[in-house]
């Protein structure tokens, strides 16, 4: 049982893409020595079994290197790798277990490339590592990011790196200048990062200079309102179309030239700028957008083509701001930029204000004090009594490192210390003034009216009980209207009143019976009867 032969030592697995190395040191100094491995498979749930097995493709081999691709076809189960030397029928003793899980030592391999040099510019396609293998490590080559490093084919060459989809253009060259280039697959997520491509060079042409192409093409975007402007350098008739790509196409391996769309509204025009928000559909991806111009000729030039992602484009503009005040604090209402139709901006940016106030006097000197708040009502305590304070909003939002400019100004006075109870003050006696002004006529014409039916319904004066009871009718009042007029039976009491006053009365009495009689009819009959009558209530009536 015992042996001279060592064990290999240091042993190593490694992955790239589905490819297999198993890689050991071995320190004796045996020959014809060879080495054999075996490996364990944990995935098996069902039989649980975890005997060891002969590793394909390393067996007996006389170096310290094996390729065992074709073992291992379960990239995220655990496994176990060993290996001794062998000499005729002596064996040494089993390495170190070595334990794996593939997918976590896999490295990504590199990509392939192909290559273009027109107008200018390199074109490029890359094409995804295990693009042509049937056991692929990497699911899904739509979730591969592709870094290129560009560099010019000289002695103080400077390295430039950069991202690129599948199909892509290298512009901004020199042109009859020879680049070198390779590209590396990423898996961000994963933070894994592939190896590079071998390196390949290619010479740059000349561009084509067409007078009549759109120049310096830019985007300028506030509040989610997008337009996009460009120059024109040539001075003949040319017409314009807006042309966007919805940025995921990009992220495909397929030819995405022929998917550009026009923007509704840039259509064949002539001005150098046009809006194009209503394409802007969604916040969450990008697009790309170009200009194709169109000259009297009928050829047409494409522009550089610049991206849009919505919200990191947007510029966020000043808030709309309201002030108020109480007799202690300084209300202060903000409405979003973009105003309230513009969910976006409130929804997507999770937006926070900033508040500058201070007081608007004469001196210069005056602290200007700052507030952050999330909502869009805030308050300002502590205010002094008939000082006029002036107050700037900012809207900013921190995730995406974006603030607006500060809104413009608004100033309001505080009230005065007795102000307050002076206004209290005056408004009670305006008001009972004009109480008093309302209620006194009304008052006096109640009264007034209730004399009056007091007077005709309820008299307080009666007249005499022979004329209440003359020919069996009753008299409510002096005023009321009788159906017939009655006869005045009058006549002269001769009669000696000796006081004064009650002869005064009674002449003036006489005075006005007499006046009475000649203005009306009488008549003569019953003069004895009813002169007595007469008589006795004159009497009564002086008494």
């Amino acid at each position: 049982g015992q042996t001279n032969l060592k064990s290999p030592q240091d042993i190593q697995v490694y992955v790239v893409n589905t490819n297999f190395t198993l890689r050991w040191n071995y320190t004796g100094n045996d020959t014809n020595v060879t080495f054999s491995a075996e490996y364990q498979w944990f995935g098996n749930t069902e039989t649980n079994e975890t005997e060891w097995k002969e590793l394909p493709g390393c067996q007996n081999v006389t170096r310290t290197e094996c390729d065992f691709s074709s073992a291992i076809t379960e990239y995220y189960d655990t496994h176990h790798v060993r290996i001794r030397a062998e000499r005729m029928e002596e064996v040494s003793p089993w390495s170190s277990i070595f334990e794996m899980i593939p997918y976590f030592i896999a490295q990504i391999g590199p990509p392939g490339i192909k290559l273009q040099s027109t107008n200018g510019v390199i074109k490029i396609k890359v094409s995804p590592p295990e693009a042509n293998q049937v056991r692929k490590m990497w699911i899904s080559h739509l979730d591969f990011k592709y870094n290129l490093v560009i560099w010019e084919n000289s002695s103080n060459a400077e390295f430039r790196s950069q991202s690129i989809f599948p199909t892509d253009k290298i512009d901004d060259l020199a042109p009859d200048t020879t680049y070198c280039l390779k590209v590396q697959a990423t898996l961000p997520l994963d933070l894994k990062e592939g190896l590079f491509s071998p390196i390949r060079c290619v010479k740059t042409t000349r561009k084509v200079n067409d007078v009549f192409c759109a120049t310096n093409v830019s985007v300028l975007a506030l509040n989610m309102k997008f337009h996009l402007h460009w120059n024109n350098q040539y001075k003949q008739h040319v017409s314009y179309n807006v042309q966007y790509l919805i940025g995921y196409l990009k992220k495909l391996h397929d030819d995405y030239s022929v998917k550009w769309l026009n923007v509704p509204g840039c259509e064949n025009i002539t001005d150098t700028q046009c809006s194009f928000s209503s394409i802007i559909t969604t916040v969450s991806g990008f697009y790309y957008l170009r200009v194709q111009a169109m000259s009297e000729y009928n050829t047409s030039c494409l522009s550089n083509e610049v991206k849009v992602d919505p919200l990191r484009t947007n510029e966020i503009g000043p808030p709309g701001v309201k002030v108020d005040i109480s007799d202690v604090l300084l209300h202060i209402q903000i409405s979003p930029p973009g105003g309230s139709e513009s969910e976006v901006m409130r929804d997507h940016y999770d937006l926070s204000y900033r508040v500058l106030y201070w007081k608007n006097s004469s001196d210069n000197e005056e602290e200007i004090k700052m507030k952050e708040i999330k909502q869009t009502i805030g308050t300002v305590s502590d205010l002094t009594p008939s000082t006029l304070y002036c107050v700037k909003v900012q809207a900013f939002s921190e995730f995406y490192n974006k603030s607006s400019h500060y809104s413009k100004e608004k100033c309001i006075r505080t009230p005065g210390d007795e102000v307050f109870p002076l206004v209290i003050l005056a408004t009670f006696v305006i008001a009972l003034i004009a109480v008093l002004l309302v209620a006194t006529p009304l008052v006096f014409a109640l009264y007034q009216a209730y004399a009056k039916m007091k007077y005709v319904f309820f008299p307080s004066c009666h007249p005499p009980l022979n004329i209440e009871g003359f020919g069996g009718q009753l008299f409510s009042s002096p005023y009321m209207s009788t159906t017939e007029e009655p006869i005045a039976n009058c006549c002269i009491i001769e009669a000696i009143i000796t006081e004064e006053v009650n002869q005064i009365d009674f002449k003036d009495y006489k005075h006005s019976k007499q006046s009475s009689r000649d203005s009306g009819n009488y008549s003569n009959d019953d003069d004895t009867s009813g002169s007595k009558v007469s008589e006795e209530m004159l009497e009564k009536e002086i008494v």
